[in-house]
């Protein structure tokens, strides 16, 4: 079973759109970053895709803006995995702002497994079934500390 993971993130004036908020691309940007920097922190960064020659890649997200979010607020990116399959894995994603705990953003990724060298689909190896196991079942998500 895995834990949760999370990255801060400080809005700055280049993530706003022309209203003055976060800029809808920049949350699935984000989704990306914090994606990539949980995937490193379970042993599985781009190095390791190219040597096991087979990689995640999203083939569907389903996302959620809550809450506006403006320049010089701090952001807590939160990530956890959940069901897997034999060729895919589904991750969560909540972020919320540091100072309220308010949620701004909820989404999940369908995560697809491929061979690098060809595009097709492939089966999660044993390295990446045992790196990406889902949330404990114990752990809530929405509870912040």
């Amino acid at each position: 079973m895995s834990e949760l993971f999370e990255l801060k993130q400080v809005v700055d004036e280049s993530h706003l759109d022309q209203l003055g908020h976060v800029n809808n691309v920049q949350y699935v940007a984000w989704m990306q970053d914090v994606a990539l920097a949980h995937s490193t922190h379970l042993g599985l960064g781009l190095e390791d895709y190219q040597r096991l020659n087979h990689a995640m890649v999203a083939s569907e997200h389903h996302v959620k803006y809550r809450k506006a979010c403006f320049a010089d607020e701090t952001l807590i990116l939160r990530t956890w995995l959940g069901e897997q399959n034999a060729f895919s894995s589904i991750r969560h994603y909540l972020f919320y702002r540091a100072k309220d705990q308010a949620i701004v953003f909820q989404a999940h990724t369908l995560w697809i497994c491929v061979e690098m060298s060809t595009g097709r689909p492939k089966r999660l190896s044993p390295t990446f079934s045992q790196a990406y196991q889902a949330l404990n079942p114990e752990i809530d998500p929405y509870h912040f500390d």
